[in-house]
């Protein structure tokens, strides 16, 4: 993308080209074509230039005229704006006499049935239709649909009374940008287009921006760029930026505490093992990482709460579905409350329980971590409780022994193998122990 800047030539070259430097700086500089150069052009003058930015470097492209030649040279090109005739209105309204406009809350007009004016010699709403019209419609004329109820005083509504506002989408947090900012002003120039690639996509981002510099240098005519040393440059600049990009992730994550996902700071703090941390980054992953353990915590004795609670007031079915819903996927039920659980699902499924609660909680057996535990006390009769049993006896075995049929034995243990070891030279050739 190219863009202006004001630029003092400096010096001249033998070959007619001009050395330059941005006006009132010592950087960036560059080198001015002799034909992009003004021919009354000396050592000092300030120009209005275009440039690019690439990865060898900034480019004059073009010379911008000053203002007083660009005004002479459009001298006279003056466009004149012819404005529309004013008319009037294309449509007049004439009311009747004696007859008026009415309003609602909201100030719009309302008409009365499909817009057609009642019959002569009968005023408006004495008649059947008329009034049968008006008491089916709502205070904005539009028909109210039969059995939706409004909604309850206080609801928020969107668009119209009895339609409930849709949730809010939790909004991710904005992350900062003042690590990366202030890395790219430490750089040099000529690493400053670098940085921004590796900014974008690391190092296949440098890559790609090589191949269409060198793509549109073979267009022009031109040489193509050598990619050895912008890639040693990139690999140079990586591991930097790499940790100002983390620090500002952290950083936002810290900032947004309780709001932030859970999913998300895990993702923060997994990454902090995959860059070079300097001391201040030390400090933003132990803090992250004793927070995620915090929530981590936080959830998992809510989780066991609702359990024991549930089966403190024996409501069994809730218990089971609560065990089956863990908050994270590796949180396991502590082993005397898994006991408690499986003995009480067992004796809640006798076969006095209609049949429909026993398969609830054959249901709920099968989804929750004890269910190889859970020794049932009976079936109740029925061929559907029959069935479900029966092809419930590999998850829950104890239901086997019900149904008069084999244990089936636990699942097999996975077994690691491991390939022997490579030859080494010195031991004639044989391959060592497994």
């Amino acid at each position: 993308m190219s863009r202006r800047i004001d630029i003092e030539l400096t010096s001249r070259a033998p070959d007619g080209s001009w050395t330059w430097r941005a006006a009132g700086a010592r950087q960036p500089r560059g080198t001015l074509a002799q034909d992009l150069a003004p021919a009354a052009a000396s050592a000092g003058d300030v120009l209005r230039v275009e440039v690019e930015t690439g990865l060898d470097g900034i480019e004059v492209v073009a010379i911008i005229p000053a203002r007083a030649e660009r005004d002479s040279h459009h001298r006279g090109e003056v466009l004149e704006v012819l404005a529309a005739p004013r008319t009037g209105p294309d449509v007049s309204v004439t009311l009747a006499p004696g007859s008026r406009r009415r309003r609602d809350d909201d100030d719009r007009p309302r008409r009365d049935g499909a817009g057609r004016r009642p019959p002569k010699g009968r005023p408006r709403g004495e008649t059947g239709d008329d009034h049968g019209r008006a008491a089916g419609r709502t205070e904005r004329g539009a028909p109210r649909r039969q059995g939706r109820p409004a909604g309850p005083p206080g609801e928020e509504h969107e668009g119209g009374r009895g339609r409930p506002a849709p949730a809010r989408r939790e909004r991710r947090p904005t992350v900062s940008a003042a690590h990366r900012n202030a890395l790219l002003a430490e750089l040099r120039p000529e690493q400053l287009p670098v940085a921004e690639q590796l900014l974008r996509g690391g190092i296949p981002a440098v890559r790609q921006a090589i191949e269409e510099q060198n793509t549109r240098a073979k267009e022009r005519g031109g040489a193509p760029a050598n990619a050895e040393p912008i890639l040693a440059m990139a690999e140079q600049l990586l591991p930097a930026v790499n940790l100002a990009s983390w620090k500002d992730r952290a950083t936002s994550a810290q900032s947004a505490g309780r709001e932030l996902r859970l999913r998300e700071l895990r993702a923060v703090v997994t990454a902090s093992r995959t860059v070079n941390l300097d001391e201040e980054g030390r400090a933003l992953a132990k803090n992250l990482q004793e927070t995620l353990d915090r929530r981590v915590t936080s959830l998992r004795e809510e989780w066991e709460q609702r359990i024991t609670t549930a089966l403190d007031e024996g409501r069994v079915l809730d218990a089971l579905r609560i065990t089956a819903r863990a908050p994270e996927a590796g949180t396991r039920c502590p082993a005397e409350l898994a006991v408690r659980l499986a003995d009480a699902a067992g004796a809640a499924m006798t076969a006095d329980l209609e049949a429909d609660q026993w398969l609830a909680l054959l249901a709920a057996v099968t989804d929750s971590p004890v269910r190889r535990t859970v020794k049932p006390v009976g079936l109740p009769a029925g061929p559907e409780v029959h069935g479900a049993a029966l092809n419930a006896a590999g998850l829950v075995p104890e239901l086997a022994k019900l149904l008069g049929l084999r244990v089936p034995p636990p699942p097999p243990r996975r077994t690691v193998t491991r390939r022997p070891a490579l030859s080494r030279a010195g031991d004639g050739g044989r391959a060592a122990g497994p």
